[in-house]
C-alpha cells in the first residue's frame, strides 16, 4: 500500500482561538505539526509580553504531550519602542498586521497604511530583523480588496528594504507575481484557496463552512496559487489560515469567515500533490521553506501517511464548543497511518 512522509511539517498561519475552543482545535494541529505560528488576534490582542507569554502557556498546556511549538506573534501597534521589542524578540517569530476592521477581531488594527505612520515600528524590526506578517486587503469590492493591496506590499518592500515581509495567505495571481518583482517578500497560502473558488462557495446553494476571508477568487487566481504551491516556490510556505467557528456563528444569518481544516491538512495536501505528481515537493512547501524564510530548526517529526479511506468527521466538540470541519462526512483518499 503506498505511503508517503513528512518531515517536521510546519503551519505557519494558524488560529486557535482561547478557552474552551483553543482546547478543541488546538491538539488537531499539535498532534500531527512540528509547529505553528499562532495568530494575536484575541480579545483583548496579544501585545504585551505578559499576555503573550501567558497564551503561549495556554497553548502549551492544551497540546500537553504532543511534540509541538507554538511560533508566537505580536499584534502590530505604531507605538511599540525600541526597548519592548528587544526585550520580547526572542519570545516572538513575528508582528501581525491588520487593518482595522477587516476580519475576525481585528477592530483596533491599523486605521492607516501610511508608511509615515507606520515607519517608528518597522524601522525597528528592521533593525531587530523581527518579520512583519500582513492580513494585505483594503476596505474595497470584496474581490478586488486583496488586488487593491498590491501597492501597498510594493511600497512596504521599497521603504523597508531590510525588513521580511510575509502576504498572509494570498488568494490572487497578482500576488503570486509580486513575490518575484521584491526580494524581502514572502507568502503564505491556505489549503482552502488552493481547493476552491467563489463558485464553490456561492456558486450553488451557500456553503457557510467554505465562507472565509479573504473571499475565494477566481479560478485564474487558484490556478497561479497552485502552480506555485505544487513546484515548492522558495518564496512560499503553507499557512492554513484554519480560523474555527461555532457551528451556530457559521450556519447563521450573519455567517462568520473562517474554514476549519486543521484536521484535514496532511491527507488532503497529500491527495492534491498526488494528483498532479508532485510529491516530491510537498515537504518543501509544507516544512522546509518555512525553515529558510524564518530562518529556524523545527522539532523532528515524522508523519507517516498511507493510501487508505479516511471519512472526516461531521463535527469536533469539546464540552459546550463544536466546529464543523472543511469537507465534513466525505471521504479521503489518505490516512494518517504514524507519528513519529
Amino acid at each position: 500500500m503506498q505511503k508517503f512522509i513528512i518531515d517536521s511539517p510546519l503551519d505557519m498561519h494558524l488560529h486557535l482561538r482561547d478557552e474552551d475552543m483553543l482546547k478543541l482545535v488546538a491538539p488537531h494541529t499539535s498532534k500531527t505539526f512540528a509547529g505553528a505560528l499562532i495568530m494575536p488576534n484575541l480579545v483583548p490582542p496579544v501585545t504585551t509580553k505578559e499576555a503573550l507569554i501567558s497564551y503561549k502557556n495556554r497553548i502549551l498546556k492544551a497540546c500537553e504531550g504532543d511534540t509541538f511549538i507554538p511560533y508566537m506573534t505580536l499584534f502590530f501597534q505604531g507605538n511599540y519602542s525600541y526597548e519592548f521589542l528587544n526585550d520580547i524578540k526572542d519570545e516572538i517569530i513575528g508582528i501581525k498586521l491588520y487593518p482595522a476592521g477587516i476580519t475576525t477581531n481585528s477592530e483596533t488594527g491599523v486605521s492607516s497604511m501610511d508608511v509615515d505612520v507606520l515607519r517608528p515600528t518597522l524601522e525597528i524590526m528592521s533593525k531587530l530583523n523581527i518579520p512583519l506578517c500582513v492580513h494585505g486587503e483594503t476596505n474595497g469590492f470584496v474581490m478586488d480588496r486583496e488586488k487593491e493591496f498590491m501597492p501597498i506590499y510594493e511600497s512596504l518592500a521599497l521603504n523597508f528594504p531590510n525588513l521580511k515581509i510575509i502576504m498572509e495567505h494570498i488568494t490572487t495571481k497578482d500576488a503570486v507575481e509580486l513575490l518575484n518583482k521584491y526580494d524581502n517578500l514572502y507568502a503564505t497560502v491556505t489549503l482552502h484557496h488552493l481547493l476552491i473558488t467563489l463558485d464553490d462557495v456561492a456558486g450553488g446553494a451557500l456553503k457557510p463552512h467554505l465562507f472565509c476571508k479573504p473571499i475565494a477568487k477566481r479560478y485564474e487566481d487558484k490556478e497561479a496559487l497552485l502552480q506555485a504551491a505544487l513546484n515548492a516556490h522558495p518564496k512560499l510556505m503553507f499557512g492554513s489560515d484554519s480560523a474555527p467557528h461555532p457551528k451556530h456563528k457559521k450556519e447563521c444569518c450573519g455567517c462568520a469567515a473562517g474554514v476549519f481544516t486543521s484536521p484535514i491538512a496532511l491527507q488532503v495536501l497529500t491527495e492534491l500533490f498526488e494528483k498532479y505528481e508532485k510529491l516530491d515537493n510537498l515537504n518543501a512547501f509544507i516544512s522546509l521553506n518555512a525553515q529558510k524564510i524564518y530562518d529556524f530548526e523545527p522539532l523532528n517529526k515524522k508523519i507517516t501517511l498511507i493510501k487508505k479511506e479516511f471519512e472526516v468527521p461531521n463535527i469536533y466538540e469539546y464540552k459546550n464548543e463544536n466546529v464543523v470541519p472543511m469537507y465534513a462526512g466525505e471521504k479521503l483518499n489518505w490516512s494518517i497511518e504514524s507519528i513519529l
